[in-house]
């Protein structure tokens, strides 16, 4: 189930003051969606997640279909926050953004997973513990998508160590 929410989530925002410690960034494959987000989330098992807008370059018209498809329809897209339940829909959800130009940001629920994705194509994961970043990051390497290796997502500034 996809829902639009009246604003931005408490937990967007309080991950945005706070990014969680623990990243890595990947290239996004524009032509490989739906094998780059399956392969992120299969450890896990989210109820939920909150997916909120932060730049749009262009009309998001990935985005928009999805809503249509869910008989939703965004007043001012620019400003979306975008609630999504189950797996399957979570998934649907992080394709469509990943394939519009536009930055996001996307908490998971239950809260162990944070992703921020900019229309760069740069898509950083955020977890709360090595172990869980290794996990994601070792299993988008074994099939093949590319890591940026050195490259810090900060809160203030993006930065190449």
């Amino acid at each position: 189930m996809i829902c639009l929410l009246p604003e931005r989530a408490k937990e967007i925002q309080r991950f945005r003051k706070n990014p969680w410690f623990f990243q890595q960034t990947f290239k996004t494959p524009s032509k490989d969606l739906k094998r780059f987000v399956s392969t992120c989330l299969e450890p896990f098992s989210f109820q939920a997640g909150i997916l909120s807008l932060e730049t749009v370059v262009f009309e998001p018209k990935n985005l928009l279909s999805l809503l249509t498809r869910n008989s939703l329809q965004a007043d001012n897209y620019r400003y979306l926050a975008i609630r999504a339940e189950g797996q399957e829909s979570i998934s649907t959800l992080l394709e469509a953004a990943l394939g519009d130009s536009v930055d996001f940001a996307f908490v998971a629920f239950p809260k162990s997973l944070a992703i921020y994705a900019d229309h760069d194509e740069y898509t950083t994961f955020y977890t709360r513990n090595l172990r869980a970043l290794k996990s994601i990051s070792g299993s988008l390497e074994e099939v093949g998508f590319e890591p940026v290796l050195g490259y810090v997502r900060g809160s203030a500034r993006d930065k190449k160590r």
